[in-house]
């Protein structure tokens, strides 16, 4: 067995997202030495499920093994089937510069989000674009189309976080922090400042086809900026509301010495 090609790709599963879990594996398929062979991962994201294959191949005549593709199968409640995307593993050493799609990052992918990514054409052109899957298009192998939106096509992540009041973008660290975590097409929990002054948690997500951001509540339902602010005065009119059918304060709840004798006895339990 070639002992620095199986230290390449342990370290190209690591990179990929695989982890480490399959190191021996790795090791006892590379041993026996058949031209091609297979290992499966599986992974949870949330309440998703993912299955890939990975497949590994060599020449007659090499010692070599090349990690070459992994087919990628997601199952969640939102598809009554599972549905699955092969994506490729670039090993050309001309385009060092093309980057792979990670294992959360095809599983984001395949949940409809879109990806950052540095590329290079055939031609060895570098260029940097979003990626998307098509749902609605596959390829001859039955792949899904890639929809692709280079920097030409105008959508600018930095610029389109301004426009929304975020508290995390206020801080350097936090702001290039969420942009890469945008950027690898996940959905990402952020505090939302609405005009009241009031902080609620929204996600969001990249959506370079529109050059805007999907905003979702806790419950991850679509929302908006004034969708956000209405509910914020609909439950401040509803605690109003249920402050006036109370009526007048009893004795005690406003604010006399009954109430502060609450306050002690609540003192004096938690110091229990």
């Amino acid at each position: 067995m070639n002992e620095k090609n199986y230290d390449y790709l342990s370290k190209q599963l690591l990179f990929t997202g695989f982890g480490e879990g399959h190191q021996a594996e790795l090791k006892a398929k590379m041993q026996e030495g058949k031209n091609e062979f297979v290992l499966f991962h599986q992974q949870d994201f949330g309440k998703d499920n993912v299955v890939a294959s990975l497949q590994f191949n060599k020449p007659e005549d090499g010692d070599r093994y090349f990690f070459n593709r992994y087919n990628l199968i997601l199952k969640n409640d939102l598809h009554a089937d599972p549905i699955k995307q092969t994506f490729y593993i670039n090993n050309d050493m001309k385009k060092k510069e093309h980057e792979d799609i990670t294992l959360k990052e095809g599983y984001n992918l395949l949940s409809g989000r879109a990806v950052n990514k540095n590329l290079v054409t055939k031609e060895g052109e570098k260029y940097n674009a979003w990626v998307q899957l098509d749902f609605k298009a596959t390829d001859k192998h039955g792949n899904f189309e890639e929809k692709k939106f280079h920097e030409k096509y105008g959508f600018d992540l930095p610029a389109t976080l301004a426009k929304l009041p975020i508290k995390e973008i206020q801080d350097e660290k936090q702001a290039e922090r969420l942009m890469e975590s945008l950027q690898r097409g996940n959905r990402q929990s952020v505090t939302i400042q609405l005009p009241d002054n009031r902080e609620t948690k929204v996600f969001i997500e990249a959506a370079p086809q529109f050059k805007s951001l999907n905003l979702y509540d806790a419950n991850m339902k679509r929302t908006n900026l004034q969708a956000l602010s209405e509910g914020q005065k609909e439950g401040q009119s509803e605690k109003q509301g249920a402050k006036q059918s109370q009526g007048p304060a009893a004795d005690g709840e406003d604010g006399g010495p009954e109430k502060k004798v609450t306050n002690k006895r609540r003192r004096q339990s938690q110091g229990l």
